[in-house]
Protein backbone atom coordinates (compact mmCIF):
# COMPACT_ATOMS: atom_id res chain seq x y z
CA UNK A 1 0.00 0.00 0.00
CA UNK A 2 1.01 3.36 -0.98
CA UNK A 3 1.99 5.69 1.27
CA UNK A 4 -0.24 8.42 3.65
CA UNK A 5 -0.76 11.95 3.23
CA UNK A 6 -2.36 13.88 6.57
CA UNK A 7 -2.68 17.39 6.31
CA UNK A 8 -2.14 19.70 9.43
CA UNK A 9 -4.26 22.24 10.54
CA UNK A 10 -3.65 25.37 12.58
CA UNK A 11 -5.28 28.33 13.97
CA UNK A 12 -3.65 31.75 14.83
CA UNK A 13 -0.43 30.01 14.86
CA UNK A 14 -1.55 27.27 17.24
CA UNK A 15 -1.71 23.83 16.16
CA UNK A 16 -5.22 22.36 16.20
CA UNK A 17 -5.94 19.33 17.93
CA UNK A 18 -7.40 17.29 14.62
CA UNK A 19 -3.64 17.27 13.23
CA UNK A 20 -2.72 15.05 15.76
CA UNK A 21 -6.10 12.89 16.11
CA UNK A 22 -5.34 12.91 11.85
CA UNK A 23 -2.00 11.38 12.60
CA UNK A 24 -2.96 9.08 15.04
CA UNK A 25 -5.88 7.77 12.60
CA UNK A 26 -3.16 7.41 9.67
CA UNK A 27 -1.15 5.50 12.18
CA UNK A 28 -4.06 2.73 12.78
CA UNK A 29 -3.68 1.77 9.56
CA UNK A 30 -0.02 2.05 8.80
CA UNK A 31 0.91 -1.00 11.11
CA UNK A 32 1.52 -3.95 8.97
CA UNK A 33 0.77 -1.80 5.67
CA UNK A 34 4.52 -0.65 4.87
CA UNK A 35 3.28 2.77 3.92
CA UNK A 36 5.46 5.65 4.70
CA UNK A 37 3.38 8.50 7.08
CA UNK A 38 3.60 11.76 5.69
CA UNK A 39 2.42 15.19 7.10
CA UNK A 40 1.71 18.75 5.43
CA UNK A 41 2.20 21.83 7.50
CA UNK A 42 1.31 24.65 5.05
CA UNK A 43 1.96 27.93 6.93
CA UNK A 44 4.11 30.82 7.17
CA UNK A 45 5.98 29.14 9.90
CA UNK A 46 5.79 25.88 8.75
CA UNK A 47 8.86 24.59 10.00
CA UNK A 48 8.15 25.90 13.42
CA UNK A 49 4.49 24.27 13.83
CA UNK A 50 5.93 21.13 11.96
CA UNK A 51 8.27 20.48 14.33
CA UNK A 52 5.61 19.86 16.76
CA UNK A 53 4.42 17.37 14.59
CA UNK A 54 6.89 15.02 14.72
CA UNK A 55 5.77 12.22 16.65
CA UNK A 56 5.32 8.56 16.22
CA UNK A 57 4.88 7.11 13.37
CA UNK A 58 5.49 10.02 11.01
CA UNK A 59 8.36 9.39 8.43
CA UNK A 60 8.28 12.43 6.19
CA UNK A 61 6.98 16.25 7.09
CA UNK A 62 6.62 18.56 4.45
CA UNK A 63 6.86 22.25 4.75
CA UNK A 64 5.31 24.56 2.73
CA UNK A 65 6.02 28.08 3.54
CA UNK A 66 2.71 30.75 2.34
CA UNK A 67 2.92 34.20 3.01
CA UNK A 68 0.26 34.31 5.50
CA UNK A 69 -0.06 31.82 8.89
CA UNK A 70 -4.05 32.02 7.90
CA UNK A 71 -5.79 29.38 6.07
CA UNK A 72 -6.59 30.04 2.27
CA UNK A 73 -9.17 27.16 0.92
CA UNK A 74 -7.04 27.99 -2.46
CA UNK A 75 -3.72 28.06 -1.09
CA UNK A 76 -4.93 24.68 0.50
CA UNK A 77 -5.98 23.31 -2.63
CA UNK A 78 -3.19 24.01 -4.69
CA UNK A 79 -0.83 22.72 -1.82
CA UNK A 80 -2.18 19.16 -1.11
CA UNK A 81 -2.91 18.61 -5.00
CA UNK A 82 1.11 19.47 -5.73
CA UNK A 83 2.54 17.28 -2.81
CA UNK A 84 -0.40 14.71 -3.64
CA UNK A 85 0.84 14.52 -7.55
CA UNK A 86 4.34 14.26 -6.38
CA UNK A 87 3.73 11.84 -3.71
CA UNK A 88 0.92 9.64 -4.77
CA UNK A 89 -0.35 8.77 -1.45
CA UNK A 90 -2.71 5.66 -1.17
CA UNK A 91 -4.73 8.07 1.50
CA UNK A 92 -5.02 11.62 2.09
CA UNK A 93 -5.99 12.65 5.22
CA UNK A 94 -8.15 16.18 6.40
CA UNK A 95 -9.63 17.03 9.46
CA UNK A 96 -13.98 17.00 8.72
CA UNK A 97 -13.51 21.38 10.43
CA UNK A 98 -14.61 24.53 8.73
CA UNK A 99 -11.05 24.05 7.29
CA UNK A 100 -11.31 20.85 5.76
CA UNK A 101 -14.54 20.95 4.38
CA UNK A 102 -13.31 24.60 2.19
CA UNK A 103 -10.95 22.75 0.24
CA UNK A 104 -11.28 18.86 1.20
CA UNK A 105 -14.09 17.92 -2.24
CA UNK A 106 -12.04 20.33 -4.13
CA UNK A 107 -8.65 18.19 -3.82
CA UNK A 108 -10.73 14.70 -4.13
CA UNK A 109 -12.05 16.08 -7.54
CA UNK A 110 -8.78 17.46 -9.09
CA UNK A 111 -6.90 14.28 -8.20
CA UNK A 112 -9.80 12.22 -9.06
CA UNK A 113 -10.18 10.16 -5.38
CA UNK A 114 -12.92 8.03 -3.72
CA UNK A 115 -14.44 10.99 -0.96
CA UNK A 116 -16.17 10.47 1.84
CA UNK A 117 -16.56 12.96 4.66
CA UNK A 118 -17.30 12.71 8.43
CA UNK A 119 -15.23 9.76 8.70
CA UNK A 120 -15.53 8.28 12.43
CA UNK A 121 -13.48 4.64 11.84
CA UNK A 122 -10.97 3.36 9.31
CA UNK A 123 -9.60 0.06 9.07
CA UNK A 124 -8.21 -2.37 7.04
CA UNK A 125 -9.76 -5.37 5.01
CA UNK A 126 -7.50 -7.14 3.70
CA UNK A 127 -5.82 -4.75 1.46
CA UNK A 128 -8.73 -2.78 1.09
CA UNK A 129 -9.25 0.25 3.44
CA UNK A 130 -12.62 0.56 4.85
CA UNK A 131 -14.32 4.04 5.91
CA UNK A 132 -17.23 4.29 8.47
CA UNK A 133 -18.80 6.98 8.51
CA UNK A 134 -22.96 7.99 9.60
CA UNK A 135 -25.73 7.84 7.26
CA UNK A 136 -29.29 8.47 7.25
CA UNK A 137 -29.21 11.66 9.79
CA UNK A 138 -26.84 9.51 12.30
CA UNK A 139 -29.51 6.45 12.23
CA UNK A 140 -27.01 4.10 10.84
CA UNK A 141 -23.11 3.50 10.28
CA UNK A 142 -22.31 2.99 6.99
CA UNK A 143 -18.81 0.95 5.67
CA UNK A 144 -17.03 2.58 2.22
CA UNK A 145 -14.81 1.18 0.32
CA UNK A 146 -13.38 2.46 -2.90
CA UNK A 147 -12.64 -0.36 -5.10
CA UNK A 148 -10.21 0.77 -8.12
CA UNK A 149 -9.88 3.89 -6.63
CA UNK A 150 -5.88 4.77 -6.29
CA UNK A 151 -6.11 7.23 -4.16
CA UNK A 152 -8.74 7.95 -1.39
CA UNK A 153 -9.79 10.97 0.84
CA UNK A 154 -11.42 11.10 4.10
CA UNK A 155 -12.04 14.23 5.87
CA UNK A 156 -12.06 12.99 9.55
CA UNK A 157 -14.34 13.53 12.88
CA UNK A 158 -12.36 15.50 15.23
CA UNK A 159 -12.60 14.39 19.14
CA UNK A 160 -12.56 10.31 17.45
CA UNK A 161 -8.96 8.83 16.97
CA UNK A 162 -6.15 8.72 19.64
CA UNK A 163 -3.56 11.47 18.98
CA UNK A 164 0.01 9.59 19.49
CA UNK A 165 1.88 11.41 22.86
CA UNK A 166 5.55 9.71 21.83
CA UNK A 167 8.05 11.79 19.94
CA UNK A 168 9.45 10.68 16.37
CA UNK A 169 12.25 11.03 14.00
CA UNK A 170 10.55 12.26 11.06
CA UNK A 171 12.92 14.03 7.73
CA UNK A 172 11.84 17.63 7.80
CA UNK A 173 11.70 18.69 3.71
CA UNK A 174 11.24 22.06 2.43
CA UNK A 175 8.39 21.81 -0.43
CA UNK A 176 8.41 24.65 -2.84
CA UNK A 177 4.52 25.50 -4.56
CA UNK A 178 3.77 28.37 -7.30
CA UNK A 179 1.16 29.97 -5.64
CA UNK A 180 1.76 33.63 -7.49
CA UNK A 181 -0.61 32.58 -10.19
CA UNK A 182 -3.46 31.79 -8.06
CA UNK A 183 -6.86 34.12 -8.42
CA UNK A 184 -8.97 35.09 -5.51
CA UNK A 185 -7.15 34.46 -2.81
CA UNK A 186 -8.85 36.28 0.79
CA UNK A 187 -6.71 39.17 2.09
CA UNK A 188 -6.46 38.52 5.48
CA UNK A 189 -7.99 41.18 8.07
CA UNK A 190 -7.93 40.65 11.47
CA UNK A 191 -8.70 37.00 14.33
CA UNK A 192 -11.16 37.33 16.50
CA UNK A 193 -10.88 35.55 19.29
CA UNK A 194 -14.36 33.18 20.14
CA UNK A 195 -15.72 33.48 23.76
CA UNK A 196 -13.63 32.17 25.85
CA UNK A 197 -14.96 28.88 27.43
CA UNK A 198 -14.49 26.56 29.94
CA UNK A 199 -16.31 23.51 28.76
CA UNK A 200 -15.24 21.25 25.52
CA UNK A 201 -18.51 19.43 24.81
CA UNK A 202 -16.82 17.12 22.59
CA UNK A 203 -14.74 15.75 25.56
CA UNK A 204 -16.99 14.62 28.21
CA UNK A 205 -18.55 11.49 28.71
CA UNK A 206 -21.97 12.93 30.86
CA UNK A 207 -24.08 16.09 28.93
CA UNK A 208 -27.02 17.72 30.94
CA UNK A 209 -28.87 19.40 27.83
CA UNK A 210 -31.76 22.17 27.53
CA UNK A 211 -34.03 23.18 24.47
CA UNK A 212 -36.69 25.20 24.03
CA UNK A 213 -38.73 23.04 26.79
CA UNK A 214 -37.37 25.48 28.96
CA UNK A 215 -39.49 28.12 28.11
CA UNK A 216 -37.57 31.18 29.46
CA UNK A 217 -34.40 32.46 29.92
CA UNK A 218 -35.26 33.09 33.82
CA UNK A 219 -35.19 29.14 33.97
CA UNK A 220 -31.88 29.14 32.82
CA UNK A 221 -29.80 28.73 36.62
CA UNK A 222 -31.92 26.83 37.99
CA UNK A 223 -30.98 24.06 34.83
CA UNK A 224 -27.57 24.90 35.09
CA UNK A 225 -27.41 24.45 38.69
CA UNK A 226 -28.96 21.01 38.84
CA UNK A 227 -26.76 19.66 35.42
CA UNK A 228 -23.74 21.03 38.25
CA UNK A 229 -25.19 19.07 41.12
CA UNK A 230 -25.24 16.08 38.89
CA UNK A 231 -22.01 16.51 37.83
CA UNK A 232 -22.64 16.88 34.09
CA UNK A 233 -21.38 19.59 31.71
CA UNK A 234 -24.13 21.64 30.70
CA UNK A 235 -25.72 22.12 26.83
CA UNK A 236 -28.34 23.08 24.67
CA UNK A 237 -29.58 22.75 21.68
CA UNK A 238 -29.29 25.46 18.87
CA UNK A 239 -32.68 27.56 20.06
CA UNK A 240 -31.57 28.30 23.12
CA UNK A 241 -27.89 29.62 21.36
CA UNK A 242 -29.55 31.52 18.35
CA UNK A 243 -31.87 33.13 20.97
CA UNK A 244 -28.86 34.23 22.76
CA UNK A 245 -29.39 32.63 26.52
CA UNK A 246 -26.06 30.41 26.02
CA UNK A 247 -22.71 31.02 24.23
CA UNK A 248 -21.87 28.39 21.30
CA UNK A 249 -19.96 26.32 23.11
CA UNK A 250 -22.30 25.05 24.97
CA UNK A 251 -24.48 23.85 21.48
CA UNK A 252 -24.79 20.41 20.40
CA UNK A 253 -25.62 19.55 16.82
CA UNK A 254 -24.47 19.66 13.16
CA UNK A 255 -23.50 23.50 13.36
CA UNK A 256 -22.38 23.17 17.23
CA UNK A 257 -19.95 20.31 18.66
CA UNK A 258 -19.91 16.35 18.48
CA UNK A 259 -20.91 14.66 21.77
CA UNK A 260 -18.20 12.55 20.84
CA UNK A 261 -17.00 10.99 24.14
CA UNK A 262 -20.60 10.76 26.06
CA UNK A 263 -21.68 7.86 27.42
CA UNK A 264 -24.76 9.60 29.10
CA UNK A 265 -26.64 12.36 27.46
CA UNK A 266 -29.81 13.76 29.17
CA UNK A 267 -32.19 15.94 26.71
CA UNK A 268 -34.38 18.55 28.69
CA UNK A 269 -37.15 19.96 26.35
CA UNK A 270 -35.34 19.23 23.61
CA UNK A 271 -37.38 18.34 20.02
CA UNK A 272 -34.54 16.34 18.52
CA UNK A 273 -34.33 18.01 15.37
CA UNK A 274 -32.25 16.49 12.80
CA UNK A 275 -29.14 19.23 13.20
CA UNK A 276 -29.57 18.16 16.48
CA UNK A 277 -29.36 14.75 16.77
CA UNK A 278 -25.96 14.92 14.57
CA UNK A 279 -24.21 15.99 17.78
CA UNK A 280 -25.80 12.80 20.29
CA UNK A 281 -27.21 10.39 18.40
CA UNK A 282 -24.51 8.39 18.58
CA UNK A 283 -24.14 8.28 22.87
CA UNK A 284 -24.75 5.02 24.43
CA UNK A 285 -27.54 6.19 26.85
CA UNK A 286 -29.90 8.90 26.12
CA UNK A 287 -32.25 10.03 28.46
CA UNK A 288 -34.82 12.45 26.89
CA UNK A 289 -37.42 14.26 28.44
CA UNK A 290 -40.46 16.08 26.80
CA UNK A 291 -44.09 16.34 26.71
CA UNK A 292 -44.52 15.86 23.22
CA UNK A 293 -45.19 12.05 22.86
CA UNK A 294 -44.03 12.21 19.35
CA UNK A 295 -41.42 14.15 19.74
CA UNK A 296 -38.39 12.90 16.95
CA UNK A 297 -36.41 12.62 20.37
CA UNK A 298 -37.52 9.62 21.02
CA UNK A 299 -36.97 7.83 18.29
CA UNK A 300 -32.90 7.76 19.46
CA UNK A 301 -33.30 8.20 23.30
CA UNK A 302 -32.68 4.97 25.05
CA UNK A 303 -35.38 6.27 27.99
CA UNK A 304 -37.86 8.74 27.77
CA UNK A 305 -41.01 10.30 29.74
CA UNK A 306 -43.29 12.63 29.10
CA UNK A 307 -43.39 13.66 32.31
CA UNK A 308 -43.84 17.50 33.27
CA UNK A 309 -40.18 19.15 32.99
CA UNK A 310 -41.08 21.34 36.01
CA UNK A 311 -42.31 18.31 38.47
CA UNK A 312 -39.13 16.03 36.95
CA UNK A 313 -36.61 18.70 37.84
CA UNK A 314 -38.09 19.22 41.20
CA UNK A 315 -38.00 15.97 41.78
CA UNK A 316 -33.89 15.59 41.28
CA UNK A 317 -33.52 18.81 42.87
CA UNK A 318 -34.72 16.88 46.28
CA UNK A 319 -32.88 13.76 45.35
CA UNK A 320 -29.81 15.60 44.99
CA UNK A 321 -29.98 18.37 47.65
Amino acid sequence: MPGILVVAEHLDGRLSDISRELIGAANSIKAGTGSLLHVLVIAKSARNLASRLDLEGVDELFMVETASDHFDPLVYEEAVCKIGADVRPAVILVGHTCNGMAYGAAVAARLGCGFASDVLGLAMDGDELVATRSAYGNKVEMELAFPGKRVRLFTLRGATFAAPEAAGAARMTPVEVDLAALEGVSSHVEYQEAPPSDIDISKTDFILSIGRGIQDKDNLPRFAALSAKLGATFACSRPIVDAGWLPKAHQVGQSGKVAANCKLYIALGISGAVQHLFGMKHVDTIIAVNTDPNAPIFNVATYGTTIDLVELTEALERQFN
